[in-house]
């Protein structure tokens, strides 16, 4: 890691912080009911970092929420912070509320529209995928 991150970002207490150095690998909207779940919100939008990029600076709360799923969390205050995946492990999936500066992350699509809640309207001309969207075809830019 450099002197000075590119990314840093925490919890709402403070106890935990993170950092990493570079350019994401993605942002993006995802709607399937787990994420929805740990972030108790109609939709999480993450940025994904290659985990030899990223550093927790103290550690987590953690929940193994499915097979091969690790979702990590501040053990004092409860902020959701992160999915990690055996399917991806050079990656760390970070929620984006929790970095420091949220605007400098623009998502480029949504994921998992399939499990989108039908009230939920985001007319943002971004792709959709039915599923995680790696090698899929979009499903169109209306998700209504």
């Amino acid at each position: 890691m450099s002197d000075t991150p590119t990314w840093t970002g925490g919890c709402l207490c403070g106890d935990i912080r993170y950092e990493a150095d570079g350019e994401p690998l993605w942002v993006a909207h995802c709607h399937c009911a787990t994420c929805r779940r740990h972030v108790a919100s109609a939709v999480a939008t993450f940025i994904g970092f290659d985990t030899a990029r990223f550093r927790w600076l103290a550690p987590t709360g953690e929940y193994r929420s499915s097979p091969g799923v690790v979702r990590r969390h501040c053990a004092r205050c409860g902020t959701p912070l992160s999915y990690e995946s055996a399917r991806g492990p050079d990656e760390v999936h970070i929620l984006v509320g929790s970095l420091d500066h949220p605007e400098r992350a623009v998502p480029s699509n949504h994921v998992w529209v399939a499990e989108r809640l039908p009230w939920l309207h985001i007319d943002d001309g971004l792709p959709r995928y039915a599923g995680f969207g790696s090698g899929e075809q979009p499903v169109g830019f209306s998700d209504r």
